[in-house]
């Protein structure tokens, strides 16, 4: 999916809202354990209540990668199963060099040889140049670098002192220089809203991938305030929140209806923005 297409689809849904299939075998409804395949039919009941509101998809690889053999076909069916108007991300978050990025980036990216050719992955910078560049070999294809987290984590490396600046503004200045706006992405944290405008010294026409809205306590205003751009140039992750918003036979229905309160919001941002 190539840069305009993403805008294209921002502003006909009216959303900039990425739902994460980070789908746990042991919270799903147990009425879907008699199923062939519980998580997949989980995916897709939920891809289907959700997907005229949302602009992506994103499976967290370690969610279907726990469960061996089944879960990576779990995974291939569900990549198979997101229409392909929408951008889906692989939360692969990989991190390694020469031929090791290489396999992975052919895991993901090769559908002809694995069965999955999503459009973007999450990447791990901190190797340079090195863990990244295997990836953009894939002509069209995304890669997510992180950035600045959500988790608390992100204080003891993220935030330390460079010639450069913090070390996520160094990630981003440097990584920059690899790939244009129409290849790279950042993922910066919903909790940290007001680093957004200095983010946008360095990233100003990269789109963010922002997990933490929802469950994590990250508020959209905030982020819309100190992110948004023209082109919109946010997509807005929810996860717990949307697929496990019940836990019964109405867990679509549950899930599309907390999908569209955010739609609702991201519609107001991008009115607000002038930006449909």
């Amino acid at each position: 999916m190539s840069r305009q297409q993403l805008i294209e689809q921002i502003k006909v849904k009216r959303s900039f809202l990425c739902v994460g299939l980070d789908t746990d075998i042991t919270k799903i409804p147990e009425f879907l354990k008699q199923y062939p395949d519980p998580v997949f039919e989980f995916n897709k009941r939920i891809i289907d209540a959700t997907k005229d509101l949302c602009i992506s998809y994103k499976p967290n690889a370690a969610f279907y990668e726990s469960r061996g053999v089944k879960g990576l076909q779990s995974l291939v069916d569900t990549y198979n199963y997101i229409p392909k108007d929408i951008l889906s991300i692989i939360d692969a978050k990989r991190g390694d060099i020469g031929n090791t990025s290489d396999m992975y980036a052919r895991a993901f990216f090769d559908e002809a040889e694995t069965g999955m050719g999503f459009d973007a992955i999450t990447v791990t910078p901190y190797m340079g140049n090195d863990s990244v560049t295997p990836y953009l070999k894939y002509n069209g294809k995304w890669i997510i670098l992180l950035a600045l987290t959500s988790s608390v984590g992100s204080k003891d490396f993220q935030y330390l002192e460079t010639p450069d600046g913090h070390l996520f503004e160094t990630v981003i200045k440097k990584a920059n220089t690899w790939a244009g706006a129409d290849r790279l992405m950042f993922v910066v944290g919903a909790t940290k809203s007001t680093e957004f405008t200095n983010i946008r010294k360095y990233a100003p026409d990269n789109f963010l991938l922002v997990p933490g809205v929802g469950a994590q306590g990250g508020s959209l205003a905030d982020v819309c305030q100190y992110g948004i751009t023209k082109d919109c140039g946010l997509i807005v992750n929810a996860s717990r929140s949307i697929i496990y918003a019940s836990n019964g036979e109405d867990f679509a229905e549950a899930a599309r209806e907390e999908a569209k309160k955010l739609q609702q919001q991201m519609e107001m941002e991008l009115e607000k923005a002038g930006i449909i």
